[in-house]
């Protein structure tokens, strides 16, 4: 080979080389960026602009100012302003309504990049209503809760462990205790149930729960941003997960919760969901070793099933409760499943009430919902 040709294959490889790198340069850049969006807990500042754009029917536009109206009620309503340290140190806020008559307990976990009073804006009446004390939760990295990230319920279980020990800590707390979540609080609370959670709690209520932070971000990436998340960009985002959380993106899942759960778990997600898919609900459901519940709302998007059907939610619901209030939970299994290399031997148990706007909660104003008990 004469050395112009010689020179000539080298710059060729030259420059494939430095394209390689240049693309792997930015899918590295684009992979941090989209992490930091999912995990880190400064909002972007075109977040919030989104949300309101997605507002575009007058339907739409209908539910979302009925919503907003209902969060701002909910804030202001008289309650008491909890907190804990969880076992990663990180201090906890949570919001605790009472209601007159209390028969059971409700601990609530909101959504990725939300808020406990928006989340629940339009269920909170109707659990109050029908004897339900409420602990409304702000998740780690998020509004008045601490923490740098968010952990997709990685991290988020443990916490929720820990408000459960708060509420068994309380002379007043009204039992049985049930665990609610939306979406990345839904969740949080599937991921808890592998844990060794005490005999008070009787059931857990889920909507739109996906099934692991690696397959959401997947998911999202691929459908939402048409992105392929697998090869490098996957190995990326798995170790940028590892680092900030201490907590591998895909170590953990609901469905390897769900195996050793212990107590009755009602499933809900909208059939028309964007963001989370519904299959990833019917994974859930299908790995569930404890028994189970499912509602498939047709036609609701991601968090808007209460909404689309009403009256069906709440007859669910209350069933559920009836169900499980009085019900002995499930014996342990002989063998559980082994616990990720991340699990914290012990969850902390310090807490303290931080300020009580008033000594009452809500009062059971109106006539408790009529219904029947009929599954559906």
């Amino acid at each position: 080979m004469n050395e112009k040709k010689r020179n000539a294959i080298i710059a060729t490889v030259a420059s494939l080389s430095t394209a390689v790198c240049g693309a792997t340069a930015i899918s590295y850049a684009v992979t941090r960026l989209l992490l930091s969006f999912a995990i880190d807990r400064k909002d972007p500042p075109q977040f919030e602009r989104r949300r309101d754009a997605l507002a575009g029917s007058g339907e739409l536009k209908k539910i979302f100012a009925e919503q907003k109206e209902n969060a701002e009620k909910l804030a202001s309503l008289p309650s008491e302003e909890v907190e804990i340290t969880s076992f990663d140190g990180t201090r906890l806020v949570g919001h605790y309504f009472r209601v007159d008559g209390a028969k059971r307990t409700v601990l609530a976990f909101h959504g990725w990049r939300s808020a406990w009073n928006r989340d629940f804006a339009m269920i909170y009446d109707f659990w109050f209503k029908n004897g339900c004390n409420v602990l409304f939760v702000e998740q780690r990295g998020q509004k008045g809760s601490s923490g740098d990230y968010m952990g997709f319920g990685l991290l988020e279980r443990f916490d929720c462990q820990g408000w459960v020990n708060y509420l068994i800590g309380r002379d007043d707390t009204v039992t049985p205790l049930y665990l609610a979540g939306i979406s990345m609080g839904a969740a949080t609370v599937l991921m808890a149930s592998g844990l060794n959670l005490p005999d008070c709690v009787h059931g857990i209520l889920a909507d739109c729960g996906f099934t692991s932070p690696y397959a959401i971000w997947k998911y999202v990436s691929e459908k939402n941003l048409h992105l392929p998340f697998t090869g490098f960009r996957a190995r990326v985002a798995s170790d940028i997960c590892r680092r900030k959380l201490n907590n591998a993106d895909s170590r953990y899942s609901t469905e390897d919760a769900l195996k050793c759960c212990r107590v009755p778990v009602l499933f809900v997600h909208g059939a028309a969901d964007k963001f989370v898919p519904v299959f990833m609900t019917y994974q859930n459901y299908l790995a569930c070793r404890s028994e189970k519940r499912l509602l498939i709302v047709p036609g609701a998007d991601h968090g808007m099933s209460y909404l689309v059907e009403r009256e069906r939610y709440q007859r669910e619901v209350l069933d559920f409760f009836s169900h499980c209030d009085g019900r002995q939970p499930d014996p342990a299994p002989a063998e559980a499943a082994p616990a990720p290399e991340e699990t914290p031997a012990k969850t902390e148990k310090k807490a303290k009430t931080k300020k009580k706007k008033e000594k009452s909660g809500p009062k059971t104003d109106g006539e408790e919902l009529k219904t029947d008990a009929k599954t559906e």
